[in-house]
């Protein structure tokens, strides 16, 4: 199911492909379908400056990221690593090897992290394979959901190192159990689509690629008919008490809303609730 809305004029990339198919929704799409999504150094690059202008876009309110072509990704392009492996074959000694090497691991991290850090709920509509750094990317999404014929592979062990970009770190706290998560990492063996539901690493299964695009976009819709108030606040404030202790997070909460309960949109959501027959609520962009 190709997005019906013509490419968004704000945002032009090499990798990536950015529509509107419906208000308030962009449509951010993995767009190497020749080379299965691999990414390559334009792709790190380009996913920072467009979730990042996104995270501060008022025409938007909820992201749904997918992919084009057969596979979600293939993760990391290997063809393109000539720079990183001029560093680690280098003469420089280990301290500047160090150095250069701690730089490219941040900046690969940022690409994902700009997800998380997305003011906007960002849902992943994956299939086919999500291999490496696509499990890196799709652990930063708020939502996942994929197709039946989705798998999901942590790959990085079999070229010899420890996934670096988050999969590490954000899939403990995803699916919650600490076994499994090192079954994947040390195995490196493919998590089928009704394991990952059953794992809680996607919320729904899909039979094919258009009816998950359906099922995010109309998602998305939804979430973007609701107070832009209210869903960022709930974003931020659930990534904050997933890393902090229920007392702190409660406390951020109670600091947040003595601010937030303030706006207009919970005056009109209230009177809209109240008027169970009435138009639904237009909340002003934010």
């Amino acid at each position: 199911m190709a997005s019906s809305a013509a490419s968004s004029s704000k945002y032009k990339f090499e990798t990536l492909s950015v529509s509107t198919p419906k208000d308030y929704v962009y449509h951010v799409q993995l767009n190497r379908p020749q080379q299965f999504n691999a990414m390559n150094s334009a792709f790190w690059r380009e996913m920072v400056e467009c979730f990042q202008a996104i995270s501060e876009d008022s025409d938007c309110r909820v992201v749904v990221i997918s992919a084009n072509g057969k596979h979600f990704t293939s993760g990391l392009d290997l063809s393109d690593m000539g720079p990183l492996m001029e560093t680690v074959l280098g003469d420089d000694d280990i301290a500047r090897k160090f150095r250069t090497l701690q730089q490219f691991i941040k900046r690969y991290q940022l690409s994902f992290t700009s997800i998380e850090q997305c003011h906007k709920p960002v849902i992943a509509a994956i299939h086919g394979g999500c291999i490496g750094g696509g499990v890196d990317l799709v652990t930063a999404a708020d939502i996942r959901f994929c197709t039946q014929d989705t798998f999901f592979q942590i790959k990085e062990v079999e070229i010899g190192l420890a996934a670096d970009v988050g999969t590490l770190q954000r899939l403990p706290k995803v699916i919650g159990s600490d076994s499994l998560v090192r079954e994947l990492a040390y195995t490196a063996r493919k998590m089928f689509a009704d394991e990952a539901a059953q794992a809680g690493l996607v919320s729904r299964v899909l039979p094919d690629k258009d009816s998950l695009l359906k099922a995010a976009l109309e998602t998305a819709s939804s979430i973007a008919g609701k107070s832009p108030v209210a869903i960022q606040g709930s974003k931020h404030n659930l990534n904050y008490a997933r890393d902090h202790s229920i007392e702190e997070g409660l406390s951020y909460m109670a600091t947040w809303n003595a601010a937030m309960l303030q706006s207009e949109d919970l005056r009109i959501a209230a009177m809209a609730a109240m008027d169970r027959k009435g138009p639904p609520p237009v909340f002003s962009k934010l």
